[in-house]
């Protein structure tokens, strides 16, 4: 999509920093799994997966990467003892900044993410300390020269938390409407989108420039760790 998203501001993309295309399969086919292992194997079913798999295939994963992931999930295959694991941390000037990796090794993981925060700057913070600063929501990103008022008042009635419009519109929900917004997008292709969960930030703050350089180097940092999937902050860079 073209453009400039406020969002992409607070969610820094594993996509947009790997470089390595066979790291970066393996990380969406982690997130695969472990959304299978959650809410079980049936896409339709299961808005999680679906969300996954659509994030696969937009970042050009392969079909047969992605099936594998499943099967591997379901015990078809064999597959290591996967887990999502949340970091919650203070960066510079207090941004809240909340972590999600996927691992086989909790313990390992934790202590390379201390060696990442003793070294840029960050500091872990006790559990929920930060996490309800998040709130986990679908996002819907399309081009706004196909918004119009009839199509605001549909997003309303499926349920829309809020629209934002900007370079593009982005439209919030809560995940438990996420299949009625995905049915009416199926039906309605000529709008061209991305949807996705993420945990969305409820208020946003302000730090001074050389705060975002910090802050910038701490997240270059963590987006290298292996097993991060997804980083979210709650200021705009």
């Amino acid at each position: 999509m073209a453009g400039h998203s406020k969002w992409a501001q607070i969610k820094h993309k594993k996509a947009i920093l790997d470089q390595k295309r066979g790291q970066l399969f393996s990380k969406l086919a982690n997130e695969i799994t472990v959304a299978v292992r959650q809410g079980g194997p049936d896409v339709e079913g299961n808005f999680k997966l679906k969300a996954a798999i659509e994030k696969a295939k937009s970042l050009g994963m392969p079909q047969e990467n992605i099936e594998r992931a499943i099967k591997r999930a379901s015990g078809i295959v064999e597959h290591e003892n996967l887990e999502e694991v949340f970091y919650e941390i203070y960066g510079p000037e207090g941004v809240a900044i909340l972590v999600k990796a996927i691992t086989e090794n909790r313990n390992r993981t934790t202590s390379e993410i201390k060696g990442i925060l003793n070294k840029f700057g960050g500091k872990l913070a006790e559990g929920g300390a930060v996490k309800w600063l998040f709130e986990e929501q679908g996002i819907i990103r399309f081009e706004k020269n196909v918004f119009n008022e009839k199509l605001e008042e549909k997003l309303i009635d499926l349920g829309a938390k809020d629209i934002k419009i900007d370079d593009s519109v982005e439209v919030y929900f809560d995940l438990e409407d996420f299949k009625n917004f995905k049915k009416f997008l199926e039906e309605n292709k000529e709008i061209k989108n991305e949807i996705e969960i993420s945990w969305v930030p409820k208020e946003i703050i302000t730090i001074s420039d050389e705060g975002k350089e910090k802050l910038k180097k701490l997240l270059e940092a963590l987006d290298n760790q292996n097993e991060v999937e997804d980083i979210y902050f709650n200021t705009l860079l």
